[in-house]
């Protein structure tokens, strides 16, 4: 049976991830990576999102977009779909590559949505994996820039 749509949620701007099922990768090598990435453009473009910021990590992503609240649940059911459908075919797998459906959270101030890009673009320098957010090829940095 197809779950509802989140119809608590308002129009505009979303932090938005999904994880592994326990922790496990979603992507492995770069052609994942790519893969994903290009899902993302797409959603962005089919569900009319504007991306203010993302970053792919092993085991999990961030996205902060701006849509309404039907476009943000049919693009993130597609992108996730197609992505574990590709991932699993890819590497002779089989079940769920998502640990649960996507968790997002309404920014409601410029403030907010601020610290919400911030915090994704930071990710992998708190993971230990590079030293400033524009060193992580797998993220939105170079495409946001404040106004502060």
């Amino acid at each position: 049976m197809a779950r509802r749509l989140r119809s608590d949620l308002p129009d505009g701007f979303f932090h938005v991830t999904a994880r592994g099922v326990d922790g496990t990768a979603i992507v492995r090598d770069d052609e994942d990576r790519h893969g994903f990435l290009e899902l993302l453009a797409d959603a962005a473009g089919r569900y009319r999102w504007r991306c203010h910021a993302f970053c792919l990590m092993d085991n999990h992503y961030h996205v902060v977009l701006e849509a309404t609240q039907e476009d943000l649940s049919n693009g993130m059911h597609r992108m996730n779909g197609v992505h574990a459908q590709r991932f699993n075919l890819r590497h002779g797998r089989r079940g769920h590559l998502f640990g649960d459906r996507f968790a997002s959270w309404v920014i409601a101030t410029e403030d907010h949505l601020f610290a919400a890009c911030r915090y994704v673009l930071e990710n992998p320098v708190r993971a230990g994996l590079c030293e400033r957010p524009q060193d992580w090829p797998w993220g939105a940095y170079r495409n946001v820039r404040s106004t502060r």
